[in-house]
C-alpha cells in the first residue's frame, strides 16, 4: 500500500520529488514531515513492490530506500531499478541499521549512490540528499546539452547532407580537425558519369524541361551511389563525380565502384520511365572509373571551401568517362587490376588521352562476380 504525504502541496519546477520507502510507519512519517518542511515534495510507500509500481508511474528525483523490509528487500528493489535507470538519472540513498555491514557494501556495488544509518540523523540525511540532488541537477543539464548537440547535429546531417553528402557532414561533425585546410594522400576509386548527348538535348528543350531531365537522372543515380557507400563529391551540370574510399576508407573501393556503375546503368530504365511520363526523351549515361592515389581534404579559403580531391587521377577519370558511349562502363587498368579475378571485361580500346603520357588501355565492364555478382548488358 502506498501513501502520499501533503498531496495538496503544488510541485514547482524547482521542487524535487523524493520517494521514501520504509516498512516502519514512524520512520516514514518522521522523514516525510522534515523533508516537506525543507521544501521537498514527498511520497511514501511501505514495501518494495509498491516502490517499483510507484516509480513506474510517477516522476521521481531521489529515493530514500530502507534495506531491511519484508517481502522484497531494499537490495532487490535497487537491483530492479538499476536495470532501467542509472545513478545519474535517479539517485538512491540506502537506509540501514547496520553501519559498515556487508549490506552497505553490496548496495554500493549494485549502484546505490550513498547510505545513511539508523537511527536517522536528519541533518546528515538532508546533507546527503542535497548532495545527490545537486549532482543529479548537473547530470540532467549535461544530458540536456548532449541532446541539444545531437539535435543540432541531426539538423546539420539532414540539411547540409543534401549539399555535402552525409559522409562529409559526418566527418566534419565527428572530427575536431574536420574543417582544417590540407589533406592526406590516399588510394581511392573515382567514378564519373554523365548524360550522353546532353548539349544537343539542352539546345532543343525548354530550360524547365532540361532541369527536370537532369534532376531525374541525378536523383536516380544518387540513390544507387548511396547504397554502395559512394561519396558524391559534386554535381557538374549533368555529370556526377563520386568517390569510393573517401572520406571514409574502405578496402574494396574498386569493387564497390564497379558494382555501383553496373547498377547505375540498370537504374537508367527507371530514370527514363520518369522522363517519358514527363514527355521528355529517354537518355543514356556513360561511366568512367579509375583507381589511384589522390590528395583528399578541404579545398578553398576561410570564407568558402569544399571537401574534394585533387591529383592527375581525377583528370584521368574524366578522360576515361569521355570515351564511354551511352550504356557503357569503361575502367582503367588500375581498376581492372584491383578487381582481378572477379571482373569480366573486354579490352575496349587503347588511347592516348590528353595530359597522360603514353598509351593506356581501357576496359569495358561486362560483369563483376564475388560478393556482388552483377552483370551488365
Amino acid at each position: 500500500m502506498s501513501q502520499t504525504v501533503d498531496e495538496s502541496v503544488a510541485i514547482s519546477e524547482q521542487q524535487f520529488v523524493i520517494l521514501v520507502v520504509d516498512d516502519n510507519e514512524f520512520n516514514r512519517d518522521l522523514l516525510s514531515r522534515r523533508l516537506i518542511k525543507s521544501g521537498f515534495a514527498v511520497s511514501l510507500v511501505e514495501d518494495g513492490f509498491s516502490a517499483l509500481d510507484w516509480l513506474a508511474n510517477h516522476p521521481c528525483d531521489l529515493v530514500l530506500l530502507d534495506i531491511m523490509m519484508p517481502g522484497m528487500s531494499g537490495i532487490e528493489v535497487l537491483e530492479k531499478v538499476r536495470e532501467i535507470r542509472d545513478g545519474t538519472e535517479l539517485p538512491i540513498i540506502m537506509a540501514t541499521a547496520k553501519d559498515g555491514s556487508d549490506d552497505i557494501v553490496g548496495a554500493l556495488k549494485l549502484g546505490a549512490n550513498d547510505y545513511v544509518t539508523k537511527p536517522i540523523d536528519f541533518p546528515v540525511v538532508l546533507a546527503r540528499v542535497n548532495t545527490q540532488l545537486g549532482l543529479k541537477r548537473a547530470n540532467d543539464k549535461i544530458r540536456s546539452l548532449v541532446a541539444d548537440v545531437e539535435k543540432r547535429n541531426d539538423f546539420i546531417r539532414n540539411v547540409f547532407g543534401r549539399y555535402l553528402t552525409d559522409e562529409v557532414a559526418e566527418t566534419l561533425l565527428d572530427s575536431p580537425e574536420g574543417l582544417n585546410f590540407g589533406g592526406e594522400r590516399r588510394a581511392i576509386t573515382i567514378l564519373m558519369a554523365d548524360i550522353r548527348g546532353f548539349t544537343s538535348l539542352s539546345s532543343r528543350l525548354d530550360p524547365e524541361d532540361v532541369l527536370t531531365l537532369v534532376n531525374n537522372f541525378l536523383a536516380g543515380m544518387t540513390e544507387v551511389i548511396i547504397g554502395y557507400g559512394g561519396t558524391i563529391d559534386e554535381f557538374i551540370g549533368d555529370a556526377i563525380l563520386v568517390l569510393f574510399g573517401a572520406p571514409r576508407a574502405m578496402e574494396n573501393h574498386a569493387e564497390r565502384a564497379v558494382a555501383c556503375a553496373i547498377e547505375m546503368q540498370s537504374a537508367m530504365a527507371s530514370v527514363n520511365e520518369l522522363n517519358v511520363q514527363a514527355g521528355l526523351p529517354s537518355v543514356e549515361t556513360g561511366i568512367g572509373i579509375n583507381t589511384g592515389e589522390v590528395v583528399i581534404g578541404n579545398i578553398g579559403s576561410e570564407t568558402r571551401s569544399k571537401y574534394g580531391v585533387v591529383g592527375h587521377h581525377v583528370n584521368f577519370t574524366s578522360r576515361i568517362e569521355s570515351y564511354a558511349q551511352g550504356g557503357q562502363i569503361l575502367v582503367s587498368e588500375r581498376t581492372q587490376q584491383s578487381c582481378k579475378g572477379i571482373l569480366e571485361y573486354n579490352l575496349a580500346m587503347t588511347v592516348e588521352p590528353k595530359g597522360i603520357d603514353g598509351e593506356v588501355n581501357l576496359f569495358e565492364v561486362l560483369a563483376i562476380r564475388g560478393d556482388y555478382n552483377l552483370s551488365h548488358g
